[in-house]
């Protein structure tokens, strides 16, 4: 515990790679995975990414918020182990409603302050934003100034994802049809980030063929990090021979970088992109 008796919490979509979650005690309140026999999971408790991904072709499944209850219930037993408040930090608004439910539960706790924090981004870019709550918690930021200090950092953080297949994207109503026709005739691998204001994917570039794909990421991290003195990298993918291939490309590639986070995907994200998801992220220090 930290000497603020701050809790840090998530939820599964951001990604936070899980031995600093371990290492610094950051709760995580999971999503759930759901299939079309009635049966339903918690992502990352009683159901894993592997398990998810063989089942694909059987059937991708959909996935619902966590329960307001069990978001009261983790802000609870934060505070039965000793914990004096605390600050939530989420996927975007403009994907997902876990930020809006997380603040109403928030609002309704009594004697145990919570800040909640939007950071309009998804995945280890969200994760990022959590990590940065834990330095700043456990620097000795007050509770009531890590909402505006967390907002500021996420506007720092951009975050680019390209598939391969672009089935799970159409089917998940991310990209329109017009956008799925074109781009498997002509080869097109969009690009997609985050848009700044609301939150929501966008596509940012399109080129075509996987590798052009995969180059353009690299360039438009590299771009960013140019704005900035230092920076903070990330690379997640489900593949970890691949993984490993663009951390060490992107690590030649951006010189200011001071971290390099490598780490895979939660059953969340994949069920909306595929297990080809490639997403790489920066933030400005």
């Amino acid at each position: 515990m930290n000497d603020q008796r701050i809790a840090v919490i998530t939820d599964s979509g951001t990604d936070t790679p899980a031995d600093f979650v371990a290492a610094h005690d950051v709760r995580v309140i999971p999503l759930r995975i759901n299939y079309s026999d009635g049966s339903s999971y918690e992502n990352g408790v009683d159901i894993t990414t592997e398990d998810v991904v063989r089942r694909f072709d059987e059937e991708v499944p959909t996935t619902s918020l966590p329960s307001p209850m069990k978001i009261q219930q983790t802000f609870e037993q934060a505070r039965r182990d000793g914990y004096a408040g605390a600050v939530v930090v989420t996927i975007s608004s403009g994907l997902s409603a876990t930020y809006e439910t997380v603040s109403m539960v928030a609002r309704q706790m009594e004697d145990f302050p919570v800040v909640t924090v939007d950071t309009k981004s998804i995945g280890v870019a969200a994760g990022m934003v959590v990590m940065e709550a834990v330095r700043q918690v456990e620097a000795g930021m007050p509770l009531e100034r890590l909402g505006s200090v967390l907002t500021a950092v996420s506007e720092r953080v951009r975050v680019y994802f390209s598939v391969q297949k672009l089935d799970f994207l159409r089917k998940g109503g991310r990209i329109s049809e017009a956008v799925y026709r074109v781009g498997s005739v002509l080869n097109i691998k969009p690009v997609l980030t985050c848009d700044e204001r609301e939150g929501k994917y966008v596509i940012e570039k399109k080129p075509r063929g996987w590798q052009k794909a995969l180059n353009t990421q690299i360039e438009l991290i590299a771009e960013q990090a140019a704005r900035w003195n230092q920076v903070r990298l990330a690379v997640c993918t489900y593949d970890p021979e691949l993984r490993e291939e663009l951390t060490a490309r992107l690590r030649e590639r951006v010189g200011n970088a001071v971290e390099l986070i490598s780490c895979g995907i939660s059953a969340d994200l994949l069920v909306h992109t595929g297990p080809t998801l490639v997403g790489m992220a920066v933030m400005g220090m």
